[in-house]
């Protein structure tokens, strides 16, 4: 059995591989102790392979398994991760916990990327912060978001100065759902700015936990002009792309 774990900020994430078929997908949450998150995962699997991937990836070789062969950038994993699961994938755009990460591909290989990992602007955390403002569960915000309409436009996505201004634009009588979708259009911007630095081709694959937020892929969609599920490609577990990646390179090591 191969494991890849994809230890992230806000969630870790395990794919085990038997002849390069997935026989599981587990995911819990990262908390103030990785390392113990990491062996609850692990419990009652024996890999002949682990390879780790995400911020924590090096954490692996404190398990104290022998079957530890590497960590591989989120980077290389996503890339591997996603062109298994759409050949045809010319771009990869990650939206994780913590960071953005934007990547080019050609020919299934890395040829550009860029990563946002010094802010949480635009992030997974960005979302949960600003959804706490509104009061609305992170699972919901999205949907919350697309009831808006003529969303103001936010200068500042500072997860700090946006909570600013969303509440100073709410003290102004603005409708709360409008402003929820002009803080996903915020997110957005940045995002296809990142997109069009590496160099956007389509079909774009998005991976991450923010590609299950209904309005990011809409407005996503919308941005580049693509439709989703063709110039938009969102795998069935948009989280677990990374996890499954670094499975692969161990597969094929």
């Amino acid at each position: 059995m191969i494991i890849g774990l994809d230890i992230g900020s806000r969630s870790i994430e395990l794919v085990a591989m038997n002849n390069r078929e997935v026989v599981h997908a587990l995911r819990v949450p990262t908390t103030f102790d990785p390392l113990s998150q990491c062996r609850k995962l692990l419990d009652g699997l024996r890999p002949d392979i682990l390879v780790g991937t995400g911020y924590g990836r090096n954490l692996i070789q404190r398990l104290g398994l022998d079957c530890v062969h590497s960590a591989i950038t989120e980077i290389k994993a996503h890339a591997i991760g996603a062109r298994h699961l759409f050949p045809e994938a010319a771009t990869v755009l990650d939206i994780g916990g913590q960071d953005t990460k934007a990547i080019a591909l050609s020919g299934g290989r890395v040829m550009k990327f860029e990563m946002n990992d010094r802010c949480a602007a635009g992030t997974g955390k960005f979302l949960e912060y600003t959804a706490g403002v509104f009061q609305i569960p992170i699972e919901e915000f999205g949907h919350y978001a697309m009831k808006g309409n003529d969303p103001p436009e936010i200068s500042s996505i500072c997860t700090v100065f946006a909570e600013t201004e969303a509440t100073s634009l709410m003290a102004q009588g603005k409708q709360p759902e409008s402003i929820a979708l002009g803080l996903h259009k915020a997110i957005i911007k940045r995002t296809v700015n990142m997109l069009n630095r590496v160099g956007l081709n389509q079909p774009l694959v998005f991976t991450g936990g923010v590609a299950n937020n209904p309005c990011v892929l809409s407005l996503l969609a919308s941005a580049i002009k693509a439709e989703e599920g063709t110039g938009l490609l969102i795998p069935e577990n948009p989280d677990m792309v990374g996890a499954l990646g670094a499975a692969l390179h161990a597969a094929d090591g």
